[in-house]
């Protein structure tokens, strides 16, 4: 009885918490975007500055054991899908997603981009060995997931969100007509 109470009362804050809007006040629109460089499962090394050249970018923080991004990453795969291909404004290379994972567990990182269907060149992840010890945390002030950021093609964060679908709206203003 004592588990089932406990199971309950997790259950009910993690959905009371994915119901809130939390707010990511260290990062600023207008500012930079804070570089990336990390590899990706294949060891490449991948780096948000040459990525975001000529192009807008949705910049998703998540991880596999995070129920709210797994969660939302369907949405993620819905806005690739229908905006990649498109032309925007001032944005020769048109829009791209990359995904940052804070998974410690290489194995646990890959299969869910495999199972969630996140078929895009740019994932990310430092594999820290803490929780949230991973080197972006600090640069982009994440003290939650998931929290995506809309980049334009100068570098600079134009959007801020608690999941990346929640940018939609943003990326369409910046459509080509």
């Amino acid at each position: 009885m004592k588990r089932i109470l406990t199971t309950l009362a997790l259950s009910l804050s993690i959905v009371s918490a994915f119901g809130q809007n939390f707010n990511n006040d260290f990062i600023k629109l207008g500012q930079k975007a804070p570089d990336l460089a990390t590899k990706d499962p294949s060891g490449k090394m991948l780096r948000l500055s040459e990525i975001n050249k000529g192009s807008y970018v949705m910049l998703d923080f998540w991880a596999s054991w995070c129920g709210p991004c797994r969660h939302a990453n369907p949405g993620l795969v819905r806005m690739s899908n229908e905006y990649s291909g498109k032309k925007f404004k001032n944005a020769k290379n048109g829009f791209r997603v990359i995904s940052y994972s804070l998974d410690m567990n290489k194995e646990a990182w890959i299969n869910a981009i495999k199972h969630d269907g996140l078929v895009w060149p740019y994932q990310m992840a430092d594999l820290p060995t803490s929780q949230w010890g991973s080197a972006v945390t600090g640069s982009y002030g994440i003290q939650y997931i998931p929290q995506a950021f809309l980049i334009g093609p100068d570098g600079k964060i134009i959007g801020k969100y608690n999941t990346a679908e929640e940018g939609e709206n943003d990326l369409k203003k910046y459509l080509a007509q």
